[in-house]
Protein backbone atom coordinates (compact mmCIF):
# COMPACT_ATOMS: atom_id res chain seq x y z
CA UNK A 1 0.00 0.00 0.00
CA UNK A 2 1.00 3.65 -0.26
CA UNK A 3 3.69 4.91 2.07
CA UNK A 4 1.59 8.06 2.39
CA UNK A 5 -1.13 6.21 4.26
CA UNK A 6 -0.92 6.62 8.02
CA UNK A 7 -2.22 4.25 10.68
CA UNK A 8 -2.49 4.93 14.40
CA UNK A 9 -2.31 1.84 16.63
CA UNK A 10 -3.81 2.32 20.10
CA UNK A 11 -3.19 -0.48 22.61
CA UNK A 12 -1.87 -0.57 26.16
CA UNK A 13 -0.21 -3.96 25.63
CA UNK A 14 3.25 -3.18 24.27
CA UNK A 15 3.75 -6.60 22.66
CA UNK A 16 0.48 -6.32 20.74
CA UNK A 17 1.28 -2.78 19.65
CA UNK A 18 4.75 -3.86 18.51
CA UNK A 19 3.40 -6.86 16.57
CA UNK A 20 0.82 -4.80 14.71
CA UNK A 21 3.24 -1.94 14.06
CA UNK A 22 5.90 -4.31 12.69
CA UNK A 23 3.51 -5.92 10.21
CA UNK A 24 1.99 -2.61 9.10
CA UNK A 25 5.44 -1.11 8.57
CA UNK A 26 6.40 -4.11 6.42
CA UNK A 27 3.37 -3.30 4.26
CA UNK A 28 4.65 0.23 3.72
CA UNK A 29 2.35 2.16 6.04
CA UNK A 30 3.46 5.03 8.26
CA UNK A 31 2.69 3.78 11.77
CA UNK A 32 2.12 5.73 14.97
CA UNK A 33 1.22 4.38 18.41
CA UNK A 34 -0.54 5.43 21.59
CA UNK A 35 -1.08 3.53 24.89
CA UNK A 36 -4.61 4.76 25.63
CA UNK A 37 -7.54 6.64 24.17
CA UNK A 38 -6.67 10.03 25.66
CA UNK A 39 -3.21 10.09 24.14
CA UNK A 40 -4.62 8.64 20.92
CA UNK A 41 -6.88 11.66 20.43
CA UNK A 42 -3.94 14.05 20.73
CA UNK A 43 -1.78 11.90 18.45
CA UNK A 44 -4.59 11.68 15.88
CA UNK A 45 -4.88 15.48 15.83
CA UNK A 46 -1.15 15.68 15.24
CA UNK A 47 -0.72 13.10 12.44
CA UNK A 48 -4.23 12.91 10.87
CA UNK A 49 -4.21 9.13 10.25
CA UNK A 50 -6.13 7.38 7.48
CA UNK A 51 -7.07 4.55 9.85
CA UNK A 52 -7.08 4.08 13.63
CA UNK A 53 -6.86 0.66 15.29
CA UNK A 54 -8.28 0.89 18.82
CA UNK A 55 -8.15 -1.64 21.60
CA UNK A 56 -11.43 -1.65 23.52
CA UNK A 57 -10.17 -2.17 27.07
CA UNK A 58 -7.49 0.37 28.03
CA UNK A 59 -6.65 2.45 31.11
CA UNK A 60 -7.29 6.23 31.34
CA UNK A 61 -9.69 6.17 28.37
CA UNK A 62 -10.98 3.08 26.60
CA UNK A 63 -11.39 2.65 22.85
CA UNK A 64 -15.16 3.09 22.85
CA UNK A 65 -14.97 6.52 24.48
CA UNK A 66 -12.04 7.61 22.31
CA UNK A 67 -13.91 6.61 19.16
CA UNK A 68 -17.05 8.43 20.31
CA UNK A 69 -15.09 11.63 20.95
CA UNK A 70 -13.20 11.51 17.65
CA UNK A 71 -16.32 10.76 15.62
CA UNK A 72 -17.77 14.02 16.95
CA UNK A 73 -14.78 15.93 15.56
CA UNK A 74 -15.16 17.07 11.93
CA UNK A 75 -11.59 16.07 11.05
CA UNK A 76 -12.23 12.43 11.99
CA UNK A 77 -15.77 12.07 10.68
CA UNK A 78 -14.62 9.91 7.75
CA UNK A 79 -11.51 8.34 9.30
CA UNK A 80 -11.67 4.55 9.36
CA UNK A 81 -11.73 3.15 12.88
CA UNK A 82 -11.25 -0.53 13.69
CA UNK A 83 -11.67 -2.05 17.15
CA UNK A 84 -9.27 -4.67 18.40
CA UNK A 85 -10.27 -6.71 21.42
CA UNK A 86 -10.03 -10.03 23.17
CA UNK A 87 -13.54 -9.59 24.52
CA UNK A 88 -16.21 -11.74 22.89
CA UNK A 89 -19.27 -10.25 24.58
CA UNK A 90 -21.88 -9.17 22.07
CA UNK A 91 -22.63 -5.93 23.91
CA UNK A 92 -19.09 -4.60 23.45
CA UNK A 93 -19.26 -5.22 19.71
CA UNK A 94 -22.61 -3.45 19.48
CA UNK A 95 -21.27 -0.55 21.56
CA UNK A 96 -18.32 -0.24 19.17
CA UNK A 97 -20.48 -0.02 16.07
CA UNK A 98 -22.88 2.36 17.80
CA UNK A 99 -20.09 4.91 18.33
CA UNK A 100 -18.91 4.66 14.73
CA UNK A 101 -16.56 1.69 14.34
CA UNK A 102 -16.02 0.45 10.79
CA UNK A 103 -14.86 -3.03 11.70
CA UNK A 104 -14.03 -5.32 14.61
CA UNK A 105 -10.99 -7.61 14.82
CA UNK A 106 -10.56 -10.18 17.59
CA UNK A 107 -7.40 -11.08 19.46
CA UNK A 108 -5.20 -13.10 19.34
CA UNK A 109 -3.72 -11.31 16.35
CA UNK A 110 -3.14 -13.36 13.21
CA UNK A 111 -0.81 -11.15 11.14
CA UNK A 112 -1.80 -12.28 7.65
CA UNK A 113 -5.50 -12.04 8.42
CA UNK A 114 -5.03 -8.62 10.05
CA UNK A 115 -3.07 -7.25 7.07
CA UNK A 116 -5.66 -8.55 4.62
CA UNK A 117 -8.42 -6.86 6.60
CA UNK A 118 -6.56 -3.54 6.89
CA UNK A 119 -5.62 -3.53 3.19
CA UNK A 120 -9.26 -4.21 2.27
CA UNK A 121 -10.52 -1.39 4.48
CA UNK A 122 -8.12 1.13 2.96
CA UNK A 123 -8.95 -0.05 -0.57
CA UNK A 124 -12.57 0.58 0.34
CA UNK A 125 -11.56 4.09 1.34
CA UNK A 126 -10.26 4.65 -2.18
CA UNK A 127 -13.48 3.24 -3.62
CA UNK A 128 -15.53 5.59 -1.44
CA UNK A 129 -13.87 8.52 -3.19
CA UNK A 130 -15.12 7.33 -6.58
CA UNK A 131 -18.51 8.76 -7.55
CA UNK A 132 -20.17 5.39 -7.96
CA UNK A 133 -19.38 1.69 -8.08
CA UNK A 134 -19.04 0.07 -11.50
CA UNK A 135 -22.26 -1.34 -12.97
CA UNK A 136 -20.55 -4.72 -13.26
CA UNK A 137 -17.90 -5.96 -10.85
CA UNK A 138 -16.43 -9.14 -9.42
CA UNK A 139 -16.21 -9.90 -5.72
CA UNK A 140 -15.34 -13.19 -4.05
CA UNK A 141 -16.57 -15.73 -6.62
CA UNK A 142 -19.53 -13.62 -7.74
CA UNK A 143 -20.02 -11.34 -10.73
CA UNK A 144 -22.67 -8.71 -10.03
CA UNK A 145 -24.23 -7.08 -13.12
CA UNK A 146 -26.36 -4.05 -12.32
CA UNK A 147 -27.59 -3.56 -15.88
CA UNK A 148 -29.21 -6.99 -16.06
CA UNK A 149 -29.95 -7.36 -12.33
CA UNK A 150 -28.20 -10.71 -12.49
CA UNK A 151 -25.54 -12.42 -10.43
CA UNK A 152 -23.17 -15.04 -11.84
CA UNK A 153 -21.13 -17.64 -9.97
CA UNK A 154 -18.98 -19.36 -12.55
CA UNK A 155 -21.39 -20.60 -15.23
CA UNK A 156 -24.35 -20.41 -12.85
CA UNK A 157 -26.81 -17.55 -13.33
CA UNK A 158 -28.59 -16.43 -10.16
CA UNK A 159 -31.81 -14.49 -10.65
CA UNK A 160 -32.74 -12.14 -7.82
CA UNK A 161 -35.79 -10.01 -7.14
CA UNK A 162 -35.14 -6.27 -7.54
CA UNK A 163 -34.83 -5.46 -3.83
CA UNK A 164 -32.73 -8.57 -3.20
CA UNK A 165 -30.34 -7.48 -5.93
CA UNK A 166 -30.19 -3.92 -4.62
CA UNK A 167 -29.37 -5.25 -1.15
CA UNK A 168 -26.56 -7.42 -2.49
CA UNK A 169 -25.22 -4.60 -4.66
CA UNK A 170 -25.20 -2.19 -1.72
CA UNK A 171 -23.43 -4.56 0.68
CA UNK A 172 -20.94 -5.91 -1.88
CA UNK A 173 -20.01 -2.43 -3.09
CA UNK A 174 -18.24 -1.87 0.24
CA UNK A 175 -17.07 -5.29 1.48
CA UNK A 176 -16.62 -5.68 5.24
CA UNK A 177 -18.42 -2.39 5.92
CA UNK A 178 -21.27 -2.80 8.38
CA UNK A 179 -24.47 -1.19 7.15
CA UNK A 180 -26.96 -0.38 9.87
CA UNK A 181 -30.61 -1.19 9.25
CA UNK A 182 -31.31 2.53 9.05
CA UNK A 183 -28.69 2.97 6.33
CA UNK A 184 -30.12 0.04 4.38
CA UNK A 185 -33.67 1.34 4.65
CA UNK A 186 -32.61 4.76 3.41
CA UNK A 187 -30.52 3.39 0.52
CA UNK A 188 -32.92 0.70 -0.72
CA UNK A 189 -36.40 1.82 0.24
CA UNK A 190 -35.76 5.57 0.67
CA UNK A 191 -38.77 7.37 2.12
CA UNK A 192 -41.36 6.21 -0.40
CA UNK A 193 -42.84 3.36 1.62
CA UNK A 194 -43.16 2.32 5.24
CA UNK A 195 -40.97 -0.68 5.98
CA UNK A 196 -39.68 -2.28 9.16
CA UNK A 197 -36.54 -4.09 10.25
CA UNK A 198 -38.44 -7.30 9.63
CA UNK A 199 -38.70 -6.36 5.96
CA UNK A 200 -34.90 -6.19 5.71
CA UNK A 201 -34.48 -9.49 7.56
CA UNK A 202 -36.87 -11.26 5.19
CA UNK A 203 -35.07 -9.94 2.12
CA UNK A 204 -31.70 -10.96 3.59
CA UNK A 205 -33.05 -14.46 4.24
CA UNK A 206 -34.29 -14.78 0.65
CA UNK A 207 -30.99 -13.46 -0.67
CA UNK A 208 -29.05 -16.07 1.32
CA UNK A 209 -31.33 -18.81 0.04
CA UNK A 210 -30.32 -17.91 -3.52
CA UNK A 211 -26.61 -17.07 -3.22
CA UNK A 212 -25.67 -19.09 -0.12
CA UNK A 213 -24.79 -18.24 3.47
CA UNK A 214 -21.12 -17.41 2.96
CA UNK A 215 -21.42 -13.81 1.80
CA UNK A 216 -23.84 -11.72 3.85
CA UNK A 217 -23.24 -11.72 7.61
CA UNK A 218 -25.37 -10.44 10.46
CA UNK A 219 -23.85 -8.08 13.01
CA UNK A 220 -26.25 -8.57 15.90
CA UNK A 221 -28.00 -5.46 17.06
CA UNK A 222 -26.48 -3.37 14.26
CA UNK A 223 -27.08 -4.58 10.69
CA UNK A 224 -25.41 -6.54 7.91
CA UNK A 225 -22.20 -6.70 5.90
CA UNK A 226 -20.74 -8.50 2.89
CA UNK A 227 -17.70 -10.20 4.37
CA UNK A 228 -14.60 -11.33 2.54
CA UNK A 229 -13.17 -14.30 4.41
CA UNK A 230 -9.46 -13.95 5.01
CA UNK A 231 -6.82 -16.60 5.59
CA UNK A 232 -6.37 -17.05 9.34
CA UNK A 233 -2.69 -17.93 9.08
Amino acid sequence: MSANQKILVVDDEQDISDLISYNLTKEGYQVYTAPNGKIAIEKAKEVNPDLIILDVMMPVMDGIEACRIMRAMPEFKNTFMVFLTARSEEYSEIAGFNVGADDYIAKPIKPRALMSRINAILRRNAQDNVEEVADKFEIADLVIDRDSFLVFRGNEKIVLAKKEFELLYLLASKPNKVFTREQILKAIWEDSVIVTNRTIDVHIRKLREKIGDNYVYTVKGVGYKFELNFNDN
